[in-house]
């Protein structure tokens, strides 16, 4: 019994052996994963070999202050390698900024390369101001071309004139920061496009020198206070539209014509009142007529019984009117004899 306990004992100490080995093994594995993720090896080899040496304590801080050290040693030896040197500090400063530190250094390294004055500060300003700063340097050195949408305006001779432009802008670095988009350059010189062609006193002439428009548009410096430089304003095509003088007139005077008709409509209405009260009015003299008329037998009889108009008189009164009445209805068929004789 007693020489059965050390075995046992022993077969223990084994087994927590084993168990310890295997805590260790594992403790180890988890130890190495996060020494190489805080510590980049690797990338701390790279940086000391192409000659952006940057210490093991730096790259430890960068993980504490949350600083991927691949975002900022790898832009940084590129720009070393090009011939740039630029502090850590600051690109790390940019990158807690919310730029992008490898945009920042391709425009560097272009800008530097094209004999582009470009500093890191104004470099990173272009940046966290929204832009993209290395197309804003590729631009300076290869011009971008602008297509404007087609602008129409009209000439003074009535004609209508659609324009397309083609801009050749520069990316000004100076004036990116504050600086006007294309929107800005495109609405100046659709602008410039309807005031040189309204100023226009025939079309024709727009049509036989259409340079004309992009020397008058040129001339009025359009790219004050914005992001680019114009280097070119060309005419890509001019369109003839519709006649709009014509078109005008026409209303005009399809406006007038109804005027007049109007007013003559108007007299016509008053003209045929008068006439209907001018018909009353005869009307009611014929009736005043009849009236005095029928006063005259009151009349007479009156004179007749007051004795101021006797019976000899009576009687040639109405001789007189009866050959009145003849010599009447003998002129009459006189006249109609006429007209059958016509």
């Amino acid at each position: 019994m007693m020489s059965a306990l050390p075995l046992v004992f022993g077969q223990a100490l084994t087994e927590l052996s084993a168990v310890g080995i295997g805590v260790m093994l594992i403790g180890l594995f988890f130890f190495l994963i996060f020494f190489f993720w805080l510590i980049p090896v690797r990338l701390w080899i790279a940086a000391l070999a192409s000659g952006a040496h940057v210490s093991l304590l730096v790259l430890v801080a960068m993980r504490l202050r949350r600083v991927p050290p691949k975002a900022i040693v790898e832009p940084r030896i590129s720009a070393i390698k090009a011939g740039l040197k630029i502090d850590l500090d600051k690109l790390e400063g940019h990158y807690l900024a919310g730029g992008n530190v490898q945009a920042v250094i391709n425009a560097l390294i272009s800008a530097d390369k094209a004999n582009i004055e470009l500093t890191f500060e104004r470099a990173a300003a272009i940046d966290l101001a929204g832009r993209n700063v290395f197309e804003a340097v590729q631009m300076s050195v290869n011009p971008k071309v602008i297509t404007t949408p087609k602008v129409t305006a009209m000439a003074k001779d009535g004609i209508q004139l659609s324009a397309i432009t083609r801009i050749t802008v520069r990316a000004n670095i100076a004036r990116l920061v504050g600086g006007a988009g294309e929107e800005t350059v495109i609405a100046r010189v659709g602008e410039g496009i309807v005031s040189t062609i309204g100023s226009a006193n025939d079309h024709k002439a727009v049509l036989a020198n259409p340079d004309a428009i992009s020397k008058n548009v040129l001339a009025k410096g359009l790219d004050a206070g914005t992001a680019f430089e114009i280097l070119s304003i060309d005419i890509a095509d001019v369109d003839v539209g519709a006649n709009i003088g014509a078109k005008l007139n026409a209303e005009r005077a399809e406006a007038d014509k109804q005027v007049a008709q109007a007013a003559a409509e108007g007299r016509r209405a008053m003209a045929m009142a008068r006439e209907q009260e001018m018909k009353s009015y005869v009307v009611e003299m014929q009736a005043k007529l009849v009236e005095a008329e029928a006063q005259v037998p009151l009349a007479m009889a009156e004179a007749l019984r007051t004795g101021r108009l006797g019976v000899m008189d009576y009687a040639q009164l109405k001789n007189i009117m009866a050959d009145t009445d003849m010599r009447t209805s003998i002129a009459g068929a006189g006249d109609g004899k006429d007209q059958k004789k016509g």
